[in-house]
């Protein structure tokens, strides 16, 4: 799928929607997938389909699906590809450009819903424990030990906190108050909340604060005052570091494919409810604005469900209780 020549009046309404999204604080990455969306899509209404892009007739719209689908894209990409080009329209709608978002009666396929990868709490143990020291020599080997602290410390806190690679990231020293285990965590749509901290990323931060951090930033003349965690060459650890690093850890670890920094996010939720968390609770820790997207998270724990099926359903027990004996479990 490729772009093509857009509409002047197309072209203008899309740079007012960009400028919306950036007053929104968009990510950069959102930003760029919307534009490309919206762009193939207005080129291909007025190129192929000859059509106004302010009034285009559903004929047009449904021919569109059938492009999209005749291209193989999986569900997912056309749920994302439509859901940027409903958005223009409503902010074109709102803004005067176009009289409503004609994609309102057309029924469009359903994105597949995906239940997120966890780990294992035995899992995330072993990730952390990857961090320990590899034997090395010399200047090289007192390198590994202070990056082995720093990798301890960034693995502690993204699980304590439940925290975005972006979020790690953009870790402040000012955003740590290890006295009251906290972190201030600015997250999607520059939002903020507080994270806690448990005694494990206590411990380990308090370690790399006072005997780590000093020692990485000192090899560099160029360091960053306030990033939390620093690379090798005491520059502060950008997006990028993280995920590389994260993902040499996983492989070290032994973990399956598949598993990403974003994991132990999605690990920490699944933890909490687990423990008996509230619902309500998790959504504030991880940030969500809405409590059907921390939701999904109740369904990814078997041991949760098979605790409240136990305690609730009458046949459930291996105990009779019409008896007082104890029967064997049905095959």
């Amino acid at each position: 799928m490729t772009g093509g020549e857009v509409p002047e009046s197309g072209a203008e309404a899309l740079e007012r929607f960009d400028d919306a999204l950036a007053a929104r604080d968009a990510s950069p990455h959102t930003r760029r997938a919307y534009r490309a969306a919206i762009t193939r899509y207005l080129a291909w209404l007025g190129q192929v389909a000859g059509e106004d892009w302010r009034r285009p007739r559903r004929a047009s719209l449904r021919g569109y699906l059938a492009h999209l689908d005749d291209l193989g894209l999986a569900r997912s990409s056309v749920g994302s590809h439509l859901g940027a080009i409903r958005s223009f329209y409503r902010n074109a709608s709102r803004e005067g450009w176009a009289p409503g978002d004609p994609w309102a009666g057309i029924a469009t396929p359903r994105r597949p819903r995906r239940l997120p990868k966890v780990l294992q709490i035995a899992d995330v143990e072993q990730l952390i424990d990857a961090t320990a020291v590899r034997p090395g020599e010399g200047a090289r080997r007192r390198l590994d030990a202070l990056l082995a602290v720093r990798d301890r410390a960034l693995l502690e806190t993204a699980y304590a906190a439940g925290l975005r690679i972006s979020e790690i990231a953009g870790l402040r020293l000012a955003d740590l108050d290890l006295a009251r285990g906290e972190v201030r965590v600015v997250g999607k749509g520059n939002k903020e909340r507080v994270g806690l901290l448990g005694r494990p990323a206590r411990e380990v931060l308090d370690e790399y604060l006072a005997e780590v951090r000093p020692s990485l930033r000192a090899r560099s003349s160029r360091a960053d005052e306030a990033a939390v965690f620093l690379n090798s060459r005491g520059e502060p650890l950008g997006v990028r570091g993280v995920r590389m690093r994260i993902d040499r850890l996983v492989r070290m670890a032994g973990l399956p494919e598949g598993v990403s920094p974003h994991t132990l996010r999605h690990s920490f939720a699944s933890h909490l409810l687990d423990g008996g968390a509230d619902l309500r609770v998790v959504q504030e820790l991880l940030g969500h604005a809405s409590l059907a997207t921390t939701q999904i998270y109740t369904h990814v724990s078997p041991s949760r469900l098979r605790s409240a099926y136990q305690t609730a359903h009458p046949r459930s027990s291996r105990r009779d209780s019409s008896r007082g004996a104890a029967t064997p479990p049905r095959p």
